[in-house]
């Protein structure tokens, strides 16, 4: 029974990356689907996964990602009602002895099962501080504990680099995707932890080091040359920020990369709709810069 489970997930993690590689069409549309996250879509207006799903659909987006656990049933439930989709819920969890995973992540698992959507893991550590390989076997054993679960409901899971948690890094991310043995584990690029974390120099040499893992990005717009920037700078809606968001989706095209981009909202502000619609406007015209033979 395991051999076959096991079988059925490298067979659809294999498909999923061949996908990722399909030449992009000439004057098409973008060839990554756009979803926000549930921070981007929540105000006094917009309280709860139905409100805010309800107003994603009419904006345009595929989706909403980064649910909690606990919010999966009535996420789910607004998805498949408005005919859009649930690609991910986010957890993070310590990998620190004497800590537990909450039981609300295993049930969402059991919830998710068969819809499609991921895990966006995020290991914090009081002990190791961010990327210490000496967290590595604490963190594999948790690894363990929830991958288990996950492969049983056909959940992939994808790595969270996150400022100032154990995995901080998407170099980080990779190195211990590869130490875990596992083939379909993933990793994901967030824009605003990269150019907090990291001199915006370095984006395609780190796209290129996570290409084979990548399996989720997020972008919003910010301030170029704003390392070690509060959040305020670093997330901001799509139109809005110096930095170039375009040479993140020309990096993404050039690598080859069809997975599904998220827009970051966290710490906004503001009216939900007005950011998002914004934000959609300024998906389509970047995306319209980089079309195949008009790069610039």
């Amino acid at each position: 029974m395991d051999t076959a489970r096991n079988l059925i997930i490298s067979i659809a993690a294999a498909a999923i990356g061949l996908a990722a590689t399909v030449p992009r069409s000439i004057g098409g549309p973008p060839p990554w689907p756009f979803f926000a996250f549930d921070n981007a879509a929540k105000d006094a207006s917009h309280p709860d996964p139905t409100s805010q799903i309800a107003m994603l659909k009419e904006l345009g987006f595929d989706g909403i990602g980064s649910v909690r656990p606990a919010h999966v049933p009535e996420a789910l439930a607004a998805a498949e009602n408005y005919g859009i989709r649930v690609f991910s819920i986010y957890a993070v969890v310590s990998i620190d002895e004497g800590t537990a995973v909450d039981a609300v992540l295993f049930e969402a698992l059991k919830q998710l099962k068969g819809r499609g959507a991921s895990l966006w893991l995020g290991f914090t550590s009081k002990k190791f501080k961010p990327s210490d390989p000496a967290g590595d076997d604490l963190a594999l054993r948790r690894l363990a504990e929830i991958a288990t679960p996950a492969e049983e409901n056909g959940i992939p899971i994808i790595l969270y680099p996150h400022a100032n948690f154990w995995i901080e890094r998407v170099d980080d991310a990779v190195r211990f995707a590869e130490k875990s043995g596992r083939g379909d584990l993933g990793v994901m690029f967030n824009l605003c932890h990269f150019l907090r974390l990291q001199d915006a120099a370095d984006l395609r040499p780190v796209l290129d080091r996570a290409k084979s893992r990548l399996r989720c990005v997020s972008i919003n717009g910010a301030d170029g040359d704003c390392r070690g920037g509060d959040w305020k700078r670093l997330i901001q809606t799509l139109d809005r920020g110096t930095y170039d968001v375009a040479q993140v989706l020309r990096a993404l095209d050039e690598i080859g990369y069809r997975g599904p981009v998220g827009f970051q909202g966290y710490g906004i502000g503001g009216d939900a709709r007005d950011n998002l619609a914004r934000t959609m406007a300024a998906w389509r015209t970047i995306n319209a810069r980089i079309a195949p033979g008009d790069r610039r």
